[in-house]
């Protein structure tokens, strides 16, 4: 085999091992910001947020759950696999891999929200 070939192949490789960690896994739901907004008032929904502390702790929705990602699977078991579970983190790609890690431990109803919290803004109430 050439050296051009390996090249090819092993590019090949990369792009489908990129592809398959930023891909949303069989099952996961993508919801957008607008879609979890009414889901926060439904305590039987279990939300996490897999940023780390530092980051969690400057800004975080009301009601998520601080689990760093490198913790998911040590803390799943303190989850429970029968409830709605909604993951969020900075732009959606750790929550979609949180997602699938979870999935992996037996929980099946799961939600990642698409664009993280990059994509929400706070409601602004018009007071006049």
């Amino acid at each position: 085999m050439s050296l051009d070939v390996i090249k090819f192949l092993a590019s090949i490789l990369f792009a489908a091992l990129v592809l398959i960690k930023i891909l949303p896994g069989r099952g996961i739901a993508q919801i957008t910001v607008n879609e979890l907004r009414p889901q926060l008032k439904d305590e039987s929904i279990q939300f996490i947020d897999v940023r780390p502390p530092v980051k969690y702790n400057q800004f975080h929705i009301y009601g998520f759950k601080n689990i760093p990602l490198k913790e998911i699977r040590k803390q799943a078991k303190t989850l429970s696999k029968d409830k709605k579970t909604i993951v969020i983190c900075q732009t959606g790609t750790k929550g979609n891999e949180a997602c699938k890690r979870l999935k992996r431990r037996g929980f099946t109803d799961l939600s990642n929200v698409r664009g993280g919290l990059s994509t929400w803004e706070p409601i602004h109430i018009d007071r006049t």
